[in-house]
């Protein structure tokens, strides 16, 4: 009875619906949708916790959106019939794409509208006059427009759904949250999809559910090692750079790789670094404007880029965290409040953000708590992919490094660390390398990359908005990983001498290089033989001088 699952056409669900499921190749449901769905069909409230990649959005949207069809046959009035409630802008975006995907073939019966965006009210209000049947958005704006009277639910809302519940009270949406139960109706089902079972996901259970049926599937909030591979190595901070430097430009870590730095200063030290080597790199923080942010990860997730340097925000995750700085650092406070003002506090990247087909984690600087390790970890081996996650461990980390192994061995005991088996002193001929590159990214190179950068992004985020509506060929040719080029650049870095490569990896780095040459010069010879053979005196016509003879003898016999 164990092996057999249910399948999605035997979960009663429209045809409509089921078609799309079809569409997107879902053959069957995640294990959190085969419980999740058939319980919230029968109208019972929800509280789910399931691990980053199970599935969760599917499985309130599915019911959601079945809810409204079935709903549509007796009453047709047009109204705003559910709820979702999301931490970041990102993944309000995420759940509106999800939701539109699956009512591709009942769009005009199901309408839904994410204002989770930094729009004005006044330009999202026309959208909600519409009344559409799903509203995906933050609290804060949720609340904004129930004050402004342009959303109205306390008559018709019946679903509540309220994602990554975990991350909404971290995020400062308690009192918004609070706030807005006021307008919401006395009878509504509701749905609690968390990653984690924290005090402040028990406490929003009193505040939104009836009598729940609580799900608490996989034990473990991670895979275990047949699906991700966890290793740590111990390195202190210019290591850390040396290590990285020839994971990448040898190309030991293949595939998609987001890596993880501690602050937005050490995304933008780690990209200029990278730059010196030739080795393109995305910048993901809460500094650039959201439209931006969500072009990165589509790009990212289509194959444009493999790399992204993210951080989580740790200061946004703990917003008593600033308040509590030692007074002494004067400086620093105001540079960080200075910086603050730019911060969107809506943004996240290891949480919630559907990155595709990542095949890699690195924590550059290692995260401070266990539920940000697991976070940022879950974005790798989703659904049933393999991932692997390295994390560079200094010294004053080890403590972070042993509450995560505390909590992971204590989930599943296959789930710890292994060490990362790599000799050191074979790669010491990189090293003068790497000082080199680093005395380059001086702090004024950093602080020079984030104004540039923050300056293209806004140019950009314009043309998001305008013209790539009407061009959306054209915004393919939009690329963020460009150079920033603010540090001095030394072009004999980009190359790898042969004698500096381990004689282990030797073969393979000169295969790979080899490849990319000939690629490189075909195109060129096409080009010179094809001025060649043109025919004519007039050397406007030819692009022939008589003059000059023994030039074109050389460039014969090469």
């Amino acid at each position: 009875m164990a092996a057999e699952r249910l399948q999605f056409h035997e979960l009663g669900l429209d045809d409509r619906l089921l078609k799309a499921i079809a569409d997107l190749g879902w053959s069957q449901p995640t294990l959190i949708q085969e419980k999740a769905i058939p319980l919230a069909l029968e109208g019972k409230d929800l509280l789910a916790r399931a691990r980053t990649g199970s599935g969760k959005t599917a499985a309130y949207a599915v019911p959601v959106i079945q809810r409204i069809l079935a709903s549509k046959q007796s009453v047709r009035e047009q109204d705003v019939r559910a709820l979702i409630l999301v931490p970041t802008k990102e993944l309000g975006q995420q759940v509106q794409t999800m939701i539109r995907q699956l009512t591709a073939f009942c769009s005009r019966d199901v309408r839904v509208a994410d204002i989770s965006g930094k729009a004005d009210l006044s330009t999202q209000r026309p959208i909600l006059m519409e009344k559409p049947d799903v509203v995906v958005g933050t609290p804060s704006r949720v609340l904004a427009h129930l004050s402004a009277q342009n959303l109205v639910l306390h008559s018709s809302l019946e679903t509540l759904v309220v994602d990554e519940a975990d991350l909404l009270f971290s995020f400062g949406f308690e009192a918004d949250l609070k706030n807005l139960l006021c307008h919401l109706p006395k009878i509504y089902q509701s749905f609690l999809m968390s990653a984690t079972l924290t005090e402040d996901v028990q406490a929003l259970k009193e505040l939104l559910l009836h009598n729940p049926v609580i799900l608490k599937l996989q034990g473990s909030q991670l895979p275990d090692s047949s699906q991700l591979q966890q290793y740590s190595i111990k390195c202190e901070e210019e290591d850390k750079f040396l290590l990285i430097y020839t994971l990448l430009r040898l190309r030991l870590v293949q595939g998609k790789t987001l890596v993880f730095v501690g602050a937005v200063d050490r995304c933008y030290r780690l990209k200029l670094f990278l730059e010196q080597f030739g080795i393109p790199a995305c910048v993901l923080n809460s500094e650039l404007p959201v439209q931006s942010r969500c072009h990165i990860i589509t790009q990212f997730n289509q194959g444009f880029y493999d790399y992204i340097i993210a951080t989580d925000e740790q200061s946004l995750a703990d917003p008593t965290a600033a308040s509590q700085a030692p007074a002494g650092k004067g400086k620093k406070k105001k540079a960080t409040e200075r910086g603050g003002k730019s911060k969107d506090k809506e943004y996240g990247v290891s949480r919630g953000v559907d990155f595709q087909n990542v095949a890699n984690v690195i924590n550059f600087d290692f995260p401070t708590t266990v539920e940000s390790y697991i976070h940022r970890v879950g974005r790798t081996a989703r659904a049933d992919n393999p991932g692997t996650a390295l994390s560079f461990i200094a010294h004053t980390e080890l403590g972070l490094l042993s509450d995560v192994e505390e909590a992971l061995t204590g989930d599943h005991a296959d789930s710890a660390l292994k060490p990362y088996e790599f000799k050191m002193e074979e790669i010491e001929g990189f090293r003068y390398r790497c000082r080199d590159a680093m005395r380059s990214v001086t702090k004024q190179a950093v602080k020079e990359a984030r104004l540039k950068e923050i300056k293209q992004e806004l140019l950009n985020s314009e043309k998001l908005k305008t013209y790539f509506e009407d061009n959306p060929r054209d915004l393919q040719l939009l690329r963020h990983d460009k150079d920033l080029h603010p540090a001095v650049i030394k072009p004999h870095l980009k190359n790898v001498p042969e004698y500096l490569v381990p004689e282990t990896l030797r073969s393979t780095v000169n295969m790979s290089g080899r490849r990319r040459r000939k690629r490189k010069e075909k195109p060129e010879g096409v080009i010179k033989t094809s001025f060649k053979n043109i025919q004519g005196k007039n050397p406007l016509k030819s692009f022939r001088y008589t003059g000059g003879r023994h030039r074109r003898g050389k460039a014969g016999q090469s």
